[in-house]
């Protein structure tokens, strides 16, 4: 299907491109989220018409991103989970509860914003990219942990997860007593 894209699409286009796309992609993403219109020739006619304010409109959102990005930029949230001793987490951080998080720290977020391919399922520092407009992008820093106390300490950049060596011989084991002793005697 050809469209006329009506903003920058990322792998796509720029506005005002006319792209062949398939059928699906068009019908269930580009043609909802009003980010194309079919290329009809009433359609190419009609955006041409358009064009200068489209580009305005274009011009005031990205200079608008561009203004919360200078905020945002940077910017640490905490999010606290249980997770298991090794910091395996019992869930996963998800887009919505980054833009939660970030909602309470005094951002508007959508949750599309977010991009997180993959979930998070560990505790620690997580570095979360956020597409605010097609042209702007800033990252931030999700800082999961299972308490507030745990949160300060991964912010200072210690590390959550205490692993603890164990020597046989402080158990007091008498097989970990008679493994030294056959070691020694060989």
């Amino acid at each position: 299907m050809q469209v006329i894209l009506l903003e920058r699409v990322p792998n796509l286009g720029q506005m005002g491109d006319v792209v062949r796309v398939k059928d699906g992609y068009a019908r269930n993403f580009l043609l909802p989220r009003q980010k194309a219109l079919r290329a009809t020739k009433e359609n190419i006619a009609h955006f041409e018409t358009q064009r200068a304010q489209l580009e305005a409109r274009n011009l005031a959102a990205k200079k608008d991103a561009s203004a919360v990005a200078e905020k945002l930029d940077g910017q640490s949230f905490v999010i606290i989970r249980q997770a298991g001793e090794m910091g395996q987490l019992y869930g996963s951080v998800a887009a919505r509860d980054i833009s939660d998080a970030a909602t309470a720290g005094g951002f508007s977020l959508n949750r599309n914003q977010v991009v997180l391919n993959i979930p998070i399922k560990t505790i620690g520092l997580h570095s979360v990219p956020v597409l605010l407009h097609p042209e702007v992008s800033v990252k931030i820093t999700v800082n999961v942990a299972r308490s507030p106390e745990e949160a300060e300490r991964q912010a200072r950049g210690e590390s959550a997860i205490v692993r603890e060596e164990v020597n046989l011989d402080d158990l007091g084991l008498e097989v970990g007593a008679a493994l030294a002793e056959s070691a020694g005697d060989e």
